[in-house]
């Protein structure tokens, strides 16, 4: 049973109506469905209550032959029951999606999906993120190396962001004098050999990990390689990155791969959330940049996105990963240059934290 319901949590990562991904609470009758507040499952009750009574009733007791009919078992309620947390029916606490750092889960609730250390990236490639991607299209692991590795993976972009090696973010395709209009980020890019980027080139090996499970279940791609890292940061100065298409035209990239390093980072304060319009819903997806947080979602049209602005220092690290065919096919199309910053490079070796 424990096993079940972890799974249809997984399966159920946005408020039905705004399409947030954090902070969710859990409809209180059919306990299927997760909301941010209160008020969003309000505005949202007259399309989900056709689908909760459903729900309901199959959480009923089957109906014997010869006893009365149950009680609201052919009627939905004319309001909804309030959301609630794991442990009863009234309103209660947020309930967290994705396991944030500090998250207190109770004792019989099943653990939402993470990516902390003591789980396999095997185990949370094949369980979680295969699934996720090839329903959603995003998907969100927190406490994803831990946070000791994190703090490390910080010091070293920290150290490199100190070195006056960032340069203004650059845009794909497009030739443009009003680059800063559209981004406001400075970026590096780094193959992880790099002296003082050790726990940098750890963490790629983690991703190169996760990816190398997940290969061959992720829609029909064929991964076979992935660009350097581009580690990137937003000075504070309220700059963003307008909506955007990562792979457009069809370069290859097929998978976004987004850490995030910002320790303590609140969006109501600091901005900077990364907003994802999937093609197709009415809904979006609102991404905090959190402390040793990752980010997988298709890098095509079906995810158009922007970074809000930043009001205070914002670190990511990304990594595109490459589809065989769809990079061939492009590679013909256009004769790329030996100096081109999207070269591909083979996936790496499992490595140890150094």
């Amino acid at each position: 049973m424990e096993k079940q319901q972890s799974d249809l949590e997984r399966d159920r990562q946005y408020c039905e109506l705004c399409g947030k991904m954090e902070n969710l609470l859990k409809c209180g009758r059919c306990r299927s469905s997760f909301y941010c507040s209160k008020e969003h499952q309000k505005q949202h009750w007259k399309k989900h209550k056709l689908i909760c009574k459903e729900a309901d009733k199959a959480q009923l007791p089957k109906h014997k032959p010869g006893q009365a009919p149950l009680s609201g078992d052919n009627k939905a309620p004319e309001t909804p029951r309030e959301i609630s947390s794991e442990q009863g029916d009234s309103a209660a606490s947020p309930q967290p999606a994705h396991g944030d750092p500090g998250d207190k889960q109770g004792e019989d609730e099943p653990a939402t999906p993470n990516g902390q250390t003591s789980q396999s990236p095997q185990k949370l490639a094949t369980e979680y993120i295969v699934p996720c991607m090839n329903k959603h299209g995003i998907c969100v692991v927190d406490n994803f190396l831990g946070a000791d590795t994190g703090l490390g993976i910080l010091e070293n972009v920290k150290a490199l962001h100190k070195t006056g090696k960032f340069t203004d973010g650059q845009l794909v395709s497009q030739k443009s004098d009003s680059t800063k209009d559209i981004r406001g980020d400075k970026i590096t890019w780094i193959e992880g050999r790099e002296s003082g980027c050790e726990k940098i080139r750890f963490l790629m090996s983690r991703m190169d990990d996760l990816v190398r499970h997940c290969n061959g279940k992720l829609g029909n791609y064929t991964i076979n390689g992935r660009t350097k890292a581009m580690v990137a940061c937003y000075p504070g100065n309220g700059t963003g990155y307008v909506r955007h298409v990562d792979n457009p035209n069809g370069d290859g990239r097929c998978v976004t791969c987004i850490y995030y390093l910002n320790k303590d980072w609140t969006a109501k304060e600091h901005g900077g959330l990364l907003r994802i319009f999937p093609e197709g819903k009415a809904q979006f997806a609102d991404i905090e940049p959190k402390f040793d947080r990752l980010l997988l979602f298709w890098s095509d049209r079906r995810n158009p996105h922007e970074v809000q602005p930043a009001y205070a220092t914002r670190y990511a690290i990304t990594v595109w990963y490459f589809d065989a065919d769809e990079r061939a096919r492009a590679k013909e199309k256009y004769l790329t240059g030996a100096g081109e910053k999207g070269v591909k490079v083979e996936l790496g070796k499992p490595s140890d934290p150094s």
